[in-house]
């Protein structure tokens, strides 16, 4: 995706609210769009994003395709919009990110880290220094499903008045937007910075397509020896999941858990074919 060459170049002599955020802090960003279900929303999500020094919008599954009504509401963002790749899925648009937040209300059934926005963007910001962050946005009037809040690292929760929590998308956007360019001009708090300056895995983080791949495996592997012994799996597939997202694997380490999965796979099948089964 391009960008303005100079969109990022920061003037000391200019006052703070004029300064663009860090170049290296949003060419990691992505906003990704899920499902969303009005054209327009598409444009003004876009303006809100290109106010705060961001430019990198992905949309899955949009109901409809930009058009005028996208272009007219982007109102000078419109470059963002024609830039913005389109993908079938969640999972592909953030295959390569090490780091997902999804924005959702606090109530859900899937059990997720909950991030107010501020600290959200402290995480992102610390983050995007060495990786790819993605900053996820359901439908308009549904938001993120649990599947796809299930491919997700954290929730981020904007606390609105609880007695009207409604809030348009595009002002989601801005509001997480506003906080990512202040987390990139204030650096990060003096906690989550010593834990940027701690000594460092020389393995790459696991991406979340490999992620995604092992917890496949994974579900398959606990099939075929029976684990759930007729229980339904979804629980214990949760559970696991915020297990293994919180010890923050890499791609090493998730060679090997696959290797040990291919292993009991392979048993399973052995003794299947030798006639037995798997003890209930």
């Amino acid at each position: 995706m391009s960008t303005d060459s100079t969109a990022f170049e920061a003037d000391a002599g200019q006052p703070i609210s004029r300064l663009p955020a860090s170049r290296l802090t949003a060419s990691h960003i992505r906003v990704v769009l899920v499902g969303t279900q009005h054209p327009g929303n598409i444009g003004a999500a876009a303006r809100a994003m290109k106010t705060m020094g961001l430019s990198r919008l992905v949309l899955v599954a949009p109901e409809k395709a930009p058009d005028r009504d996208t272009m007219a509401m982007a109102a000078g963002a419109d470059d963002l919009v024609e830039a913005a790749p389109v993908f079938a899925t969640l999972a592909e648009a953030v295959a390569d990110c090490r780091l997902v937040l999804g924005c959702t209300a606090r109530s859900r059934r899937i059990q997720l880290e909950q991030l107010l926005p501020r600290e959200a963007a402290m995480r992102a910001v610390v983050a995007a220094a060495s990786t790819e962050v993605a900053l996820v946005f359901g439908r308009e009037r549904t938001g993120l499903d649990n599947n796809e809040l299930q491919l997700c690292h954290a929730a981020v929760h904007i606390p609105s008045d609880p007695e009207f929590s409604s809030l348009n998308l595009a002002a989601a956007v801005q509001v997480l937007s506003y906080e990512l360019r202040m987390a990139s001009f204030d650096g990060p708090t003096a906690e989550v910075a010593m834990q940027a300056t701690m000594p460092t895995n020389p393995n790459p983080p696991a991406s979340h397509a490999e992620l995604e791949g092992f917890f496949g495996q994974l579900a398959e592997a606990l099939d075929a020896i029976d684990f759930h012994k007729g229980r339904a799996p979804e629980s214990a597939m949760r559970k696991l999941r915020r297990l293994y997202v919180r010890g923050g694997l890499d791609s090493a380490e998730i060679r090997l858990l696959r290797g040990v999965l291919a292993d009991t796979q392979r048993m399973a099948r052995l003794a299947q074919a030798a006639g037995g089964e798997p003890e209930r």
